[in-house]
């Protein structure tokens, strides 16, 4: 049977077994990867998948339930699942369905483009990558990792109070590990790329940043121990913004999750600092007119000038706190439940150039490398202790690359530290949420070094 037809019966039946509101939540995508090394295929995939959720209320309790077949089996189970899950649930939180909003805003993420471009194809240009990155420099000895990857998506919502919407998106992409050596010395780069416009695609741009951080480093040192202003490169301040993104989501907030509970109004930031929520960026992946309770999206200021105007909301959290929801729903895959999470999250950017900005630093780090996100930040806290790689400067100018050091700080404090705010934006690795700044100057970081 067809798609329609499974969800009418559902909906049907769902009705005659005393189900009030229903909702199929349905996602279907495509992935492919490959990476080469020494002109060879290493590892190579591509897949399809697609499933299905179920959710409707009985009994004023709303129960889940999953599948990925379409077939009148998976209509009882679906059926059945709900129900009983209904019944496992013991928080007093009110659930909703929405009927759907009077207008959606039309964002245009999917290219066909990227759909025509063959496996041979994206093997290629896979192979290109690494052939042009050994050629780069002399010093590049071989390269530890080079691949290329698309991504392809359809989401659709239909539901028994009027809703029905659908989006599509996709994108291609890669990164390289150049490893460049001298001596008894080595050191690795990284670069990466996306876009959703494979017209876009610059090889060059990529290769030229990766061999640059990869040759750099092989000279490297240590700094001695201390309090330093800090340039944080934009892809490292996207990738901070995005550990600690779970202090704005509400639902976080409301559970005692989030150090931001209850400070909207609150100065939270330096006032040069703005933080956007964006869906509709156009050839983001993360964008999207609506949310995964189908309503519609909005760019929205999360924080305006320093201050905290809102927490992100869906639904549920809108409600418990008496707001309006910020359409920020949000649903890992077909068979989570709803979350709250942003779209593309930034760092509003400015007008002033990259070279500006180490001027204004003077005397400093650069940072254009952090690791251990994972287990040196807590997204509670707000502390992190990360190791880190970049390059000394002083007057304005870069003396030196640096190595084995650990910044060390607070989120919270830091975003009140910020002294100043670039114009070059940059997303950091796609995911089911975009995460984006331009380098941002801060007053004073801890390191530890030599």
């Amino acid at each position: 049977m067809t798609r329609d037809e499974f969800v009418k019966t559902l909906f049907d039946r769902a009705a005659r077994e005393g189900f009030t509101a229903c909702e199929v939540y349905y996602q279907n995508g495509s992935s492919f990867s490959v990476s080469v090394f020494g002109g060879e295929i290493r590892d190579y995939s591509s897949a399809d998948a697609a499933g299905l959720s179920f959710r409707a209320l009985i009994g004023g309790k709303m129960g889940y339930a999953s599948t990925e077949a379409l077939d009148l089996d998976a209509i009882d189970l679906l059926i059945d699942g709900a129900r009983e899950n209904a019944k496992l649930i013991e928080s007093p939180d009110e659930q909703f369905l929405f009927p759907g909003s009077s207008a959606y805003a039309g964002v245009e993420n999917h290219n066909p483009a990227i759909d025509e471009w063959s496996a041979a194809k994206k093997i290629e240009l896979c192979k290109e990558f690494e052939k042009r990155t050994l050629a780069a420099d002399p010093r590049i000895r071989q390269v530890g990792v080079c691949g290329v990857f698309s991504e392809s998506s359809e989401v659709e919502i239909v539901n028994t109070l009027g809703l029905r919407v659908s989006h599509r998106a996709n994108l291609i992409g890669g990164y390289v590990e150049p490893v460049a050596a001298e001596g008894d010395r080595t050191n690795t780069g990284f670069a990466m790329f996306y876009e959703g416009d494979p017209a876009k695609i610059d090889l060059d741009a990529a290769v030229e940043k990766g061999v640059r951080e990869a040759v750099d480093g092989l000279n490297a040192e240590s700094v001695a121990a201390g309090e330093y202003r800090v340039l944080l490169r934009n892809d490292c301040a996207a990738t901070m913004l995005s550990t600690f993104s779970g202090v704005f989501s509400a639902d976080r907030a409301q559970k005692g999750l989030s150090l931001l509970n209850g400070r909207e109004g609150e100065r939270i930031a330096d006032e040069c600092v703005t933080i956007v929520d964006d869906p509709h960026m156009p050839g983001q992946p993360a964008s999207t007119p609506f949310d995964a309770e189908g309503v519609a999206t909005y760019p929205k200021k999360v924080v305006e000038r320093g201050v905290l105007k809102t927490l992100l909301h869906n639904l549920k959290t809108a409600n418990k706190q008496g707001v309006k929801t910020t359409a920020s729903a949000s649903k890992s895959g077909y068979a989570s439940s709803v979350s709250v999470a942003p779209t593309n999250f930034l760092i509003e950017p400015t007008n002033e150039p990259p070279e500006t900005m180490l001027d204004r630093l003077s005397d400093g780090l650069f940072i254009t490398d952090v690791q251990g996100m994972h287990s040196g930040a807590d997204p509670i806290s707000g502390d992190f202790s990360l190791s880190a790689k970049g390059y000394l400067v002083e007057h304005g100018k870069i003396a030196r690359a640096v190595n084995q050091i650990t910044v060390g700080g607070n989120f919270f404090k830091l975003l009140n530290g910020v002294e100043a705010v670039g114009g070059d934006l940059k997303f950091a690795f796609p995911g089911s949420s975009g995460f984006a700044s331009p380098s941002i100057l801060i007053r004073a970081l801890s390191v530890a070094g030599k």
